[in-house]
């Protein structure tokens, strides 16, 4: 079944400087079926019109398309339409929470986050905290990289944070958190939540009613889509009750030199022309997900993703950090005092194609005291064979680098 899916993805069936890609950059940026690409193509072909407000058949029929699909992603979170707000991305929809809640803040209100999280999720509340005189602090993290549930519990408890908000699995490590267990304590404080869903959403297609959170934010590019589009989930009155983020046309009720009314949630938060492409191209990743069976491509995943564990173990000198237990399929490894750019660029001369760096989570790499790692991150259409291929491509790499 996924070497018939590998198919469905043009770019897979490249090569970089005459060797096959091997892409193990799907945390970053997803590949994409060629459906979506279809979809994306067939909108500015045939359908090209503005949305909402047209009287004529092109405009009608984009609106239709475009809404639909909110109303398919309600369904794909299990929430309601009125709940999901359109955006860039993960990135803006983080922003736009944090801009929002930053009217609930007092001084020395508590906002709590991990030192696990993405830059994202890192930035927008310190600025928040700065204007408002809340404290940001932080749940407890091992030395290795791994939230300690119990402890960021008896923290939560401790603390009564106003806003609790953390990744649902680690785009730098792969660690899947328990946000619901996390979310649940927090309940008891009247904590408002907010989860990023960046990472969560392809790999664990996540039930938000079940979760029990106030927000969770996506993007649509790591969830098979195209890039420059993403979302939030809000609990309406939560939602409905915040300040506008961005003015202009369309998120307006009615404008006058007198004053202007603005639109309910979600309309209040899409401001101008949005992404119509990119949310017909989105309901087409998420059509060709669900005919897919979910459980069938978890279980393709993990067991990956302990092949390509346990093969990097048997190579001495290699480090992986993170949670091996609970993880999307994000293997994180440090190579002896070798550069993780080092480590990259050599993969790539035999079509492997890896990130190196920070990850946009400096933090935790001061807290792993390390300067960056090579990662490798998992999809549903990576192969064993892929994994064959890096494992031979990185001991051909430690022999140069260490001749």
């Amino acid at each position: 079944m996924i070497e018939q899916l590998r198919k469905d993805f043009p770019l897979l069936q490249t090569h970089i400087d005459e060797q096959p890609l091997c892409y193990f950059d799907s945390a970053a940026t997803t590949q994409k079926p060629q459906c979506v690409i279809d979809a994306v193509n067939k909108f500015y072909r045939q359908d090209n019109a503005n949305v909402h407000r047209g009287a004529h058949t092109l405009s009608a029929a984009a609106t239709t398309q475009y809404e639909s699909v909110r109303n398919k992603l309600a369904q794909f979170l299990n929430v309601s339409q009125r709940e999901i707000v359109w955006t860039k991305g993960a990135t803006e929809s983080l922003n736009l929470i944090a801009y929002g809640l930053s009217e609930k803040l007092n001084p020395n209100d508590v906002i709590l986050i991990s030192p696990l999280e993405h830059h994202a999720n890192i930035v927008p509340w310190q600025q928040v905290a700065h204007r408002t005189g809340a404290k940001l602090e932080l749940l407890p993290v091992s030395k290795q990289g791994i939230l300690d549930l119990e402890a960021s519990k008896t923290l939560i408890s401790a603390k009564k944070p106003k806003i609790l908000s953390i990744c649902h699995a680690s785009n730098a490590l792969g660690n899947i958190h328990d946000v619901a267990a996390l979310i649940q304590v927090a309940k008891q404080f009247d904590t408002i939540t907010v989860v990023d869903g960046a990472q969560s959403l392809l790999h664990l297609r996540p039930d938000l009613s079940a979760m029990g959170c106030d927000f969770f934010v996506f993007s649509a590019h790591k969830a098979l889509g195209p890039t420059g589009l993403g979302g939030l989930f809000g609990r309406y009155e939560l939602l409905n009750s915040m300040p506008v983020y961005q003015t202009g046309g369309e998120m307006i009720e009615r404008v006058s030199f007198s004053g202007t009314t603005f639109r309910e949630a979600p309309g209040k938060f899409e401001p101008g022309t949005p992404n119509i492409s990119g949310v017909i191209g989105f309901g087409a990743a998420l059509d060709y997900l669900d005919a897919i069976d979910a459980n069938t491509l978890a279980h393709h995943e993990s067991s990956l993703y302990h092949y390509l564990v346990n093969a990097l173990k048997k190579i001495d000198g290699i480090s992986i950090w993170g949670d091996t237990e609970r993880n999307i399929g994000v293997v994180s490894f440090t190579y002896k005092n070798e550069h993780h750019f080092d480590i990259a660029t050599f993969l790539n001369t035999y079509g492997v194609a890896v990130r190196s760096g920070h990850h946009c989570t400096q933090p935790l790499m001061d807290h792993l005291s390390l300067q960056g790692t090579v990662r490798i991150s998992l999809a549903f259409y990576n192969s064993y064979q892929d994994v064959d291929i890096l494992i031979d491509a990185l001991k051909n790499t430690i022999d140069m680098l260490e001749e």
